[in-house]
């Protein structure tokens, strides 16, 4: 199949932080307020398609999207790659450039990046990363969302991220950093840092990152803590991963060196006992649950901001 975006303008994609502005981040961010204080008023994908395409496993993202594109009027189809001619060989781009013709947008969580930048260059509409192995950009609207509605201006806070920063959510973490200038504490070993050619990258456009292998000095007054799983489903390697990150723990004792208003952000799922302690998870500055609920009302004004009629 030939690799051309075949009618049309070339459509905006969002297959990682950056490939939006800070002033459309906001923009997408206010809608996202808008949304969520007036849940069921907007109808803005009235006659539109969105195909969601899974190739890996998914709760939260599943349920959110399929559930936001059919509050705002839209018509979501799920699709299982496990259930598609992916599985007999045909390449997500192959599956894509056709999915493009019917739809207005292409929702991919996938693993390599390659795939999804495959798919958007043969798209001829608007692809959006839900997941792949080196960003969580929609993850990142809703924690943004999150932080704005507990009075932290992203763009003045501190946030400390512990545990395994190399990965998704790290990298889109330091593209966040480098779009709003907020001061971000990476903690994990060395061999869990994300490249070096990446954080200086987001230093050179401005960002403040301090990588440090001691937890207490990331989390020292910081006003946002956060952190992810140590093993994802792809990761075989367990007992050594959480041998290496023990004593990046998210516990009750090293959040007492946070801010006494900081909030505890996860993007779940979470494995108690490991990144996070149940207190912590469940605990007063635990924000986890806001966290998941806007991964909804994010996604929702992403779509509406990318396809749909914006009030």
């Amino acid at each position: 199949m030939g690799a051309s975006v075949p009618h049309g303008s070339q459509p905006r994609h969002f297959l990682k932080d950056s490939d939006i502005s800070t002033a459309e981040q906001a923009e997408i961010l206010a809608l996202a307020a808008q949304m969520k204080a007036h849940r069921h008023e907007f109808q803005t994908l009235k006659d539109k398609s969105v195909a969601l395409v899974f190739a890996k496993a998914s709760t939260r993202t599943r349920v959110s999207f399929q559930v936001g594109v059919t509050e705002l009027g839209g018509n979501p189809l799920v699709i299982d790659t496990a259930n598609t001619h992916h599985v007999r060989g045909e390449t997500l781009a192959d599956t894509g450039a056709v999915l493009s013709r019917y739809v207005d947008a292409i929702v991919l969580r996938t693993g390599a990046d390659s795939d999804i930048e495959e798919l958007a260059s043969v798209s001829s509409a608007p692809v959006i990363n839900a997941l792949t192995d080196n960003w969580h950009p929609c993850q990142l609207l809703a924690d943004l969302q999150t932080m704005i509605e507990n009075g932290h201006n992203p763009a003045q806070s501190s946030i400390a991220f512990l545990g395994d920063t190399s990965h998704n959510m790290g990298r889109s973490y330091v593209a966040i950093a480098a779009m709003t200038g907020c001061e971000l504490r990476l903690a994990s070993p060395k061999a869990y840092q994300p490249d070096a050619n990446l954080i200086s990258s987001a230093r050179a456009a401005g960002a403040k990152i301090l990588l440090t292998e001691d937890p207490v000095e990331a989390v020292t007054g910081a006003d946002v803590v956060t952190t992810d799983t140590w093993t994802s489903m792809t990761q075989s390697d367990g007992s050594q991963r959480r041998a290496d990150l023990g004593r990046y723990q998210l516990n009750t004792e090293l959040l007492h060196n946070a801010d006494n208003e900081a909030i505890v952000l996860h993007c779940l799922p979470a494995h108690r006992g490991e990144e996070i302690t149940s207190a912590v998870l469940d605990g007063p500055a635990s924000r986890v649950l806001d966290q998941a609920e806007n991964r909804l009302h994010a996604q929702k004004a992403l779509l509406t901001w990318l396809i749909g009629d914006r009030p």
